[in-house]
């Protein structure tokens, strides 16, 4: 045997020896207690394509309910390149989320300030669409949350300004991985990491405009800046930055599904959209003044079947290694039998006389404990304007195609097609 092929497998084998070591280490991570069970999948990709699989809107993930099956409710991964941790179990998800500034976000700023421009902004984009024909419910909703969002994240902008950053909150989506063909997904993705390098480069042009002239514009961006000028603050003007995009982009995506999951099954279910329309015509009868639009009052505690339409679900001794991400799914506890009666079944009238507006452990819609979601009254707010809106003043329809899948987030492959016009007096 010659000198270059004993030379050749010489080389093969310990690059062979290499590989399997680095697949070893990779399978088996370093942690200095027992870590859950679970597999990491490939290297670098992990399980990413695995956990991003569409499937049945009304059905658990295929991946979560193989990985239950084969490791229980806790157990590792590897997603995006990230280890991971996943917690289906109601009781360690309780627990993550209790032991882990309102200025935008909180009750009293959108009891007093933002109540009146949403329900505005909600009003005027309904009535733009009426005899148009259909429309894209999704696209819509986008629109109207940016419209309201955007100046009160980071205002003072030139109106070509604003209309870019709109468009760079509503390009950015969790909509990419919408496919398991490879090409679609990348493509997605490069749309989604395009807007946001956009639309970070106008937030950033603004911030250091911001921090040379000292303009003051009551805006979240200014809430950011005092806070960066505290002392031993540990906000930088990359964590400011990508702040603001990523609070603008997350709300405008969840909240947009959020109405178009609630509209669909309204549109579903005569039965509950009877009950919509008599619940928010009292509030109009009974409304002080008639030209006014909605009121923090109203909201509160008026629209108790409302509130009830929009919450159908969308102790372990493990080491869990400095690094790695846990990740709680409610929606396992949301979809389990024993929790609940029929739970795929879209049904309002299970929460009523419940507490709502708190998490438990079997109910998680927002979060709990200090993890509960900043957005949750925003989020609510919005819903609810905009079902007033629509129940009160138009009829409306749907496209019998408008099909929802997960992803693992909702996703509507077809777009969701609905035409609106105003009801008779």
């Amino acid at each position: 045997m010659s000198l270059l092929w004993i030379t050749g497998l010489c080389v093969t084998a310990l690059v062979v020896v290499r590989i399997s070591n680095w697949w070893y280490r990779w399978s088996n991570p370093k942690s200095n207690g027992k870590l859950p069970p679970g597999s990491m999948g490939f290297p670098i990709i992990g399980e990413t394509f695995d956990f991003f699989k569409p499937h049945g809107f009304y059905e658990i993930s295929p991946f979560l309910k193989k990985k239950m099956l084969r490791y229980g409710p806790l157990f590792r991964t590897s997603i995006l390149g990230v280890n991971t941790v996943i917690s289906t179990d109601m009781d360690v998800n309780l627990d993550i989320l209790r032991h882990e500034n309102e200025r935008l976000l909180g009750s009293e700023n959108l009891k007093w300030k933002i109540i009146k421009d949403m329900d505005h902004v909600t009003c005027e984009h309904l009535s733009l669409k009426v005899g148009q024909g259909r429309f894209d419910l999704r696209d819509l909703a986008s629109s109207l949350i940016t419209a309201h969002l955007t100046p009160k994240v980071i205002s003072g902008l030139k109106p070509e300004t604003q209309s870019m950053l709109m468009e760079s909150f509503k390009v950015f989506s969790f909509d990419w991985f919408r496919t398991s063909y490879i090409l679609s997904a990348g493509r997605g993705l490069y749309n989604t990491l395009w807007a946001c390098r956009q639309g970070m480069k106008m937030i950033k042009d603004v911030y250091t405009r911001r921090i040379t002239s000292r303009e003051k514009y009551n805006d979240f961006l200014e809430t950011a800046l005092e806070e960066l000028e505290k002392e031993g603050s540990s906000v930088n003007e990359d964590v400011v930055v990508s702040l603001i995009f990523t609070l603008s982009g997350i709300t405008q995506d969840t909240t947009s599904k959020a109405i178009c999951m609630v509209v669909k099954f309204i549109s579903e279910n005569p039965k509950v959209l009877v009950e919509l329309k008599r619940e928010h015509e009292a509030i109009l009868a009974n409304r002080e003044d008639k030209e006014g639009g909605v009121t923090w009052e109203e909201f509160r505690h008026k629209m108790t079947f409302t509130n009830m339409i929009f919450l159908v679900p969308t102790g372990y001794r493990y080491t869990i290694p400095a690094g790695w991400i846990v990740m709680v799914i409610p929606s396992v506890v949301h979809f389990d039998p024993e929790i609940y009666d029929n739970p795929f079944e879209f049904n309002p009238w299970r929460w009523e006389g419940k507490e709502l507006r708190s998490g438990s452990k079997t109910f998680m819609v927002f979060g709990a404990g200090a993890r509960q979601c900043a957005g949750s009254e925003y989020a609510r707010l919005q819903i609810s304007l905009f079902i007033h809106h629509l129940v009160t003043t138009y009829d409306f329809s749907l496209s019998k195609d408008c099909e929802v899948i997960r992803v693992p987030g909702a996703l509507f492959p077809n777009g969701i097609s609905m035409n609106i016009s105003k009801r008779s007096k």
